[in-house]
Parts: structure tokens; C-alpha cells; sequence
């Protein structure tokens, strides 16, 4: 028995915000675009050393420029395991015509979707679906993103800011849709994202709260893993983890990534550098 609770059931990598480009640091944010690069470089390195069954990137892969693609990808190309991307609200930092592109250069299969590895699912999610930034201004998304963020703001909302997104309705029946199917199938959750939603914070995305209720009333969900605040978050609604992964753009010289250890019991989290390492039980 204790051989079995000792034995990982899956062991994946997990990268958040590079926020790679080729300009100059941004001193007051402490902000080093450049040097995620060799940041990346390290992490990569490092998993490949590793037994993985993928390495995750939890969104903002670049800062800005559509360029900036062609300089950060190819690391991600010297991973011998499987690389896997989500999208941040700077990956949406390109010219309009290229918005539409985005994650077909990363290679995903969709804005959001998800995948199993054995009887654990991930449901990758784009908190940027309804966003002020992700899609063209005669888009329907767009004139909807400005009502949900003003009707934020006219309620005072600490996430009532341009930088933060929202679900769309067929997202959100789709993420029901991957829980439900989990649940009847036996399988455990563990949901991807750029946002946080939990503990409160300014960096949470619109619907929050909405997310929250849906994810924690299904006994198959085990986590959520996401980005975006730069500077880490942790807290646990009934049990379950709601994990933020500190920014790999942060710092000139300090790097931040994690490996993250599935056990039939916990969930342990490797940190490397800036990134806090955790155990988390797993609740029934």
C-alpha cells in the first residue's frame, strides 16, 4: 500500500509568463523581457533531465510582437517532452491581423480544450475569451467585454482592470460539459489557466466567483493551476488547491518553474528558484 501512495501517477513541467521580448527592461515592474530567454533555456534543461509526461506554459509566452514568437519557440523546441501552451493577455499583444492566429502558432488545438493523461483530465482554459484585447473591436466579444468591465468597476471590483478576462457562455457550458464527463467517468480535474481566480486579487479574472462555484461543486476536481501575478498566490476553496505560479519575467538573474508530482493521495509541487515547493493533500 505505502509502495502504491509512494508511486507518481504523472509528473508534468510547468512554466508561467516568460513575457519574452527584445526590449529593454522595465526597472519599476523589475521586468526583464530579454533575459527569459535564458531563463527558458535553464527550465527546459532542467525537465529534460527529468521523467515528464509534458511541460506546461501557463500563458504570456511573449510580452509583445508577433517577431517575438520566432525567438522563444525554438527553445521550446530543444524539450524532449511534449510542450504544451495556454494563452495570456500578452499573447494577444500583436498586430490585429494576427490575433486570430495566435494559437495556431503555438500549436494548440484550440483557444481552450482539454486532455488526459491516464484517469487525470486538464481542462486548458482562454481567459481571454471575452477580453478587451483578444479579438477585434466590431467583434461581439469585444462590446461585451466593456459592459462586464464597467459593470465591475461601477461595483468598485479590485479585477475590474483591462488586463483581466472572462469566460464566454459557450466556454463555460464547455468546461461544464469536460466536469460532468470527468465525474461520470471516474476521472480527477486538474484546470489550466492564465488567471487566477482564487484567493481575491486584483490579477482574478471577471467571473471569478462563477468559476469557482462550478469547479468546487464536482467531487473530481483536484486543482487549479494558473499565472498571470507575477508575484505567486496560494489558497484552497473545500480542500482543493488554487495554485499561482510565480512570473518567469520577473528579476534579471532569478529564475521561477516547477515540476509537479501526481500521487494517488497529494500533489507535490517541485519549485526551482523563485517558486514555492508544496505538498497538497488530495481531498476525497
Amino acid at each position: 500500500m505505502q509502495k502504491d501512495i509512494d508511486t507518481p501517477i504523472l509528473r508534468f513541467g510547468i512554466i508561467a509568463d516568460p513575457q519574452y521580448a527584445d526590449i529593454p527592461p522595465h526597472e519599476a515592474m523589475n521586468r526583464h523581457y530579454a533575459r527569459s530567454l535564458a531563463k527558458l533555456t535553464e527550465a527546459i534543461t532542467v525537465f529534460n533531465a527529468a521523467e515528464l509526461d509534458f511541460v506546461m506554459t501557463l500563458g504570456d509566452i511573449i510580452d509583445r510582437d508577433w517577431n517575438s514568437f520566432d525567438d522563444i519557440m525554438p527553445i521550446y523546441q530543444t524539450s524532449r517532452h511534449k510542450t504544451l501552451f495556454l494563452l495570456g493577455n500578452h499573447d494577444f499583444a500583436v498586430a490585429r491581423e494576427h490575433l486570430s492566429a495566435v494559437s495556431e502558432r503555438l500549436g494548440m488545438p484550440g483557444r481552450y480544450h482539454d486532455f488526459a493523461v491516464g484517469k487525470w483530465r486538464f481542462a486548458v482554459l482562454d481567459g481571454s475569451d471575452v477580453s478587451t484585447f483578444s479579438a477585434a473591436p466590431d467583434d461581439p466579444r469585444t462590446a461585451l467585454a466593456a459592459e462586464r468591465l464597467a459593470a465591475l468597476a461601477a461595483g468598485g471590483a479590485i479585477n475590474a482592470q483591462t488586463w483581466n478576462g472572462s469566460l464566454s457562455e459557450a466556454q463555460f457550458e464547455w468546461l461544464t460539459r469536460v466536469m460532468e464527463k470527468a465525474q461520470a467517468n471516474g476521472e480527477a480535474v486538474l484546470v489550466l489557466g492564465h488567471y487566477p481566480v482564487f484567493p481575491e486579487n486584483s490579477h482574478n479574472m471577471w467571473d471569478s466567483q462563477r468559476i469557482i462555484d462550478l469547479l468546487t461543486g464536482f467531487s473530481c476536481f483536484r486543482g487549479y493551476f494558473c499565472g498571470h501575478n507575477h508575484e505567486g498566490n496560494f489558497g484552497e476553496v473545500g480542500g482543493r488547491p488554487f495554485v499561482t505560479f510565480k512570473g518567469m519575467v520577473d528579476t534579471p538573474d532569478e529564475n521561477t518553474f516547477a515540476i509537479v508530482t501526481v500521487f494517488a493521495d497529494r500533489i507535490g509541487i517541485e519549485g526551482f528558484g523563485r517558486e514555492v515547493s508544496r505538498v497538497m493533500r488530495i481531498g476525497a
